[in-house]
């Protein structure tokens, strides 16, 4: 009798950056449930996102596919291709029973997602967590009709850009731990696949107040700033980016009030010109505290139901967040390390390695293809990321894994008419940076600026070595398209 295939727990914060982990090297944030994980598994703490936006971010790592290949590369999409095959339909294929709550994203996501084949039979979405009068969801039900409180009622008054949000009680992050608890107690024959998307810690700026009165701003670094950041912003002034203009996030400036009427998507995507940094800061890490919280729970509810020796478990985010560092929160075509580099963390009890913390270079698009290896399904070939297995299992040199990361932008927002594309090739110590069709890009050394303030572009010779290398990787990422089946 062949041996049962593990379940997995696949939790995906929204814009959480690779610094926010207590055990990985913050001491200013409290994530216990993260750094038990991390104790647990394997850390990996140069894991690249394919894209700073959510959407290609998003259709990357399900499908295990670069944006050039699969061709989603905008938020906002009408559908996402029916051509490409997500591994959650690959694993309910299989004979996973797949569940999704909190996001999914793969198209627009304006008032309700239209669903792709994504295999999920238990599906308990929620793509923001303020209310839509015309299209209520499963998160509005579940405030509606358990929690008793009316949702317009709820979030009315709230809404600035960062402020104390709703109480945990009724936080959207403690409607998805509810929810996983559920899926994860259901009694059922076979393995389970579970997508755990909540929105936080995604812009606006809204902890639970419970949180955020636990972290002081005034205890917090500064966002990496030196004056000559806002002095550089005027060779990238086309490039698109939520925040057009850097702001010296050193000096303090009183809370931004509520806008009267809330709009989310202009609230969350529209940067005030007058807010302060480590306020932000300290909201972003109290959201995030709350977040631990929550899979704390969802990981007890595992444990209790004695499925975690059976569980790969999976900790990452879709993409990063400028939090201040150049002068610049939120996201665009920006690839600075706060905004590209994520969380990645995997575990899975007396298989993978415990404790390990590798600096090997990694992508989301590895994802898939690790789980597909660990669960014993074939990987497609179609799948272009690289499977993680080896150095999880101990087999492999932890800190060797690619020799490049690539990630991209082509009018992934939108809000210039020049339609932005940049792309970004890291190979672990020189970044460059191309925004095609702009005069100017950017190359960072990191093994002496790590903070990557100082932009190397001008230097000609090493500006023809790192294109060229830059032009190689990219070019790599793009698929031959279906197998050969003859010679002509």
């Amino acid at each position: 009798m062949a041996p049962r295939r593990p379940n997995i727990l696949w939790f995906c914060s929204d814009q959480q950056r690779w610094d926010t982990v207590g055990a990985l090297g913050n001491p200013h944030i409290r994530t216990p449930a993260m750094d038990v994980l991390a104790g647990q598994g394997t850390a990996f703490r140069r894991a690249y996102t394919q894209s700073p936006i959510c959407t290609p971010s998003r259709a990357s790592f399900l499908t295990g596919r670069y944006p050039a290949t699969h061709q989603v590369y905008r938020n906002g999409n009408a559908v996402f291709p029916a051509h490409e095959k997500l591994v959650t339909r690959i694993f309910a294929d299989a004979g996973y029973d797949c569940g999704l709550i909190g996001k999914l994203h793969l198209s627009a996501a304006k008032h309700h997602e239209k669903r792709a084949d994504d295999g999920y039979r238990y599906f308990q979405y929620n793509h923001h967590p303020t209310p839509d009068a015309r299209h209520a969801d499963a998160y509005e039900h579940w405030l509606r009709h358990e929690k008793k409180v009316d949702p317009q009622a709820l979030f009315r008054g709230l809404g600035a850009f960062c402020g104390p949000g709703v109480p945990a009680e009724f936080h959207q992050s403690t409607w998805c731990a509810e929810m996983a608890v559920r899926f994860i107690t259901d009694r059922r024959d076979g393995p389970w696949l579970l997508s755990v998307n909540p929105f936080d810690p995604h812009a606006p700026f809204d902890a639970p107040p419970e949180a955020l009165a636990q972290v002081d701003p005034d205890s917090l670094p500064l966002p990496l700033w030196r004056p000559s950041d806002a002095e550089r912003w005027r060779d990238f002034a086309r490039v698109d980016q939520q925040q057009v203009a850097a702001l010296d996030p050193t000096i303090r400036r009183p809370p931004t009030p509520a806008p009267t009427v809330r709009d989310h998507d202009k609230v969350a995507s529209h940067v005030p010109g007058d807010y302060d940094a480590l306020l932000v800061k300290a909201n972003y890490y109290a959201m995030i505290q709350h977040l631990d919280a929550q899979f704390a729970r969802i990981m007890e509810a595992l444990r209790a139901s004695g499925q975690a020796e059976d569980t790969i478990v999976v900790y990452m985010s879709d993409h990063g967040e400028q939090l201040g560092d150049h002068g610049l929160v939120l996201k665009g075509c920006r690839f600075f390390d706060g905004l590209v580099r994520v969380p990645l963390v995997l575990s899975w009890p007396g298989r993978f390695t415990a404790g390990q913390v590798s600096e090997a270079l990694v992508e989301l698009v590895d994802v898939a293809p690790t789980l597909l290896d660990a669960a014993g399904l074939e990987v497609p070939d179609s799948m272009q990321g690289r499977s993680l297995l080896p150095i999880l299992e101990g087999r492999a040199d932890p800190h060797r894994h690619k020799d490049v990361v690539v990630t991209e932008y082509k009018d992934s927002v939108g809000g210039h008419d020049d339609s932005t594309h940049g792309s970004m090739v890291f190979d672990g110590r020189w970044k460059s940076v191309v925004y095609h069709d702009h005069p100017k890009g950017e190359i960072f050394d990191h093994a002496t600026d790590p903070g990557e303030f100082d932009n190397l572009w001008d230097d000609v010779a090493l500006r023809a070595d790192r294109l060229k290398v830059h032009l190689d990787a990219l070019a790599a990422t793009v698929s031959a398209g279906p197998p050969r089946a003859a010679l002509y």
